[in-house]
């Protein structure tokens, strides 16, 4: 196969090393796209070799060297690579989420349905282990039919602050955390309990991130960016991209071509885009869902909760324990210091029988080895997984959708009802 690729921030990187790697007898790398001659560099350095490279107004182009293209770009542009990937007959791998809009739902549906082209939304959470055994014990029947979900997310001040320091900060480029972090969560219960959305009600709110929150409590004449910072040493906030050599390259080395600030203060004018989120959704055969997400946290993991109507399933997991004050200076910092304290467990509760500890299968690699299926499934085609963990653009729209309804409902005030791809108010 005949890679491009468009979009070359950091995420394009786990792909383009997968194909000069492990997966290198699969394909190769054929065309970089980007707006950015500096990352444009950085990944044909680490290629190796030349690769010819275009311009986004140049993709038709480009093209007509590929097999499969690989969508990596800002959220909100996702859609036109994919339409036009399709439409050309290209396979499409594309990060989520899938797009940001019901509009572009609309579009990358409809020519889903016309291409001969594959279309792949890379959900890694599927891949994890700890996700892929609670997908198996609910689809065994292990607490019987699913009534509701309990589903917690808290993102902390490392991980969750640097959505307000990135492009993800204006909702136009993101679609804001309900969709572009969220789709991840509303995929896992999509798939988890294998029922779709039926109507959505929603609240948010900004109460942590923003000029005004950090006026309100006192955080006077911060700086734009880390390096315009004296203290920089003692403000958790403050990236110092310098401080990481993939970084520096990526981003700090090519401002003066686009003027993109990676580094931007959390506490900056700007902000669009909320940092405490709430939904509750029913679904199509009558579970109730109640999900939250909280970006602002001083530990980062999960907490999801499945009655049925012969137990109760409970996941819980901590992927960072708590936050160094220093990681973000230093970037290194976030992964040593915390790793004692993270954990997972599953624990299946069956009616009248003593709680019982599932035993989570650790595969090698990031993700307990969940990032090397997503690969396999990606660069080597689909297996004969009786989870289905591959998605596609159905799941793709499904929690995108989920996550466009709850930002109407949250603007609005009102439930939303999901209608064969659209959105409908009810109330």
């Amino acid at each position: 196969m005949r890679y491009a690729f468009v979009g070359l921030g950091h995420r394009a990187q786990m792909y383009v090393d997968a194909l000069l790697g492990e997966w290198s007898d699969t394909g190769e790398i054929v065309a970089l796209c980007d707006p950015n001659r500096t990352r444009l560099g950085y990944y044909t350095d680490r290629i190796g070799r030349p690769v010819p490279c275009f311009e986004p107004a140049e993709f038709g182009k480009m093209l007509g060297l590929a097999d499969a293209v690989v969508v990596a770009t800002v959220d909100a542009t996702h859609a036109r690579y994919v339409v036009e990937a399709l439409d050309a007959g290209k396979d499409v791998v594309v990060e989520k989420p899938l797009c940001t809009t019901a509009a572009d739902c609309a579009a990358i549906m409809a020519a889903a349905g016309r291409s001969t082209g594959r279309l792949i939304v890379t959900f890694n959470y599927r891949y994890s282990p700890r996700n892929s055994a609670v997908r198996e014990l609910i689809a065994d029947g292990a607490i019987g039919d699913v009534t509701s979900v309990h589903f917690e997310w808290a993102l902390d001040t490392i991980h969750g602050a640097d959505y307000f320091r990135r492009w993800h900060r204006d909702k136009a480029n993101s679609g804001g955390l309900l969709v572009h972090k969220a789709t991840h969560h509303f995929d896992l219960v999509n798939w988890w309990i294998a029922d779709a959305a039926a109507s959505v009600y929603a609240q948010t709110s900004l109460r942590f991130y923003g000029a005004g929150n950090a006026r309100e409590r006192g955080l006077a004449d911060r700086p734009e960016r880390a390096r315009n910072a004296p203290g920089l040493g003692t403000d958790p906030f403050l990236l110092d991209l310098s401080a990481d050599p993939r970084l520096k390259r990526l981003y700090l080395d090519a401002e003066h071509e686009d003027g993109y600030l990676r580094d931007q203060d959390v506490f900056g004018e700007g902000v669009t885009i909320d940092d405490n989120m709430s939904v509750l959704v029913r679904y199509e055969r009558g579970a109730l869902l109640t999900y939250s997400l909280n970006a602002h946290a001083p530990a980062e993991g999960y907490r999801a909760v499945f009655n049925g109507t012969a137990g109760r399933l409970e996941l819980d997991v901590v992927e960072r324990a708590w936050t160094p004050p220093h990681a973000a200076i230093d970037p290194t910092a976030s992964g040593k210091e915390h790793a004692a304290g993270a954990s997972e467990r599953i624990v299946l509760h069956r009616h009248w029988q003593l709680p019982e500890e599932v035993a989570i299968e650790q595969g090698a690699g990031a993700h307990g080895g969940g990032d090397a299926l997503l690969l396999d499934d990606v660069f080597r085609g689909p297996s004969d997984d009786p989870l289905g963990r591959q998605a596609g653009h159905r799941a793709g729209v499904a929690s995108v959708m989920i996550g466009v309804s709850a930002d109407l409902s949250a603007s609005t005030g009102a439930p939303v009802a999901l209608t064969g791809g659209g959105t409908r108010q009810t109330g």
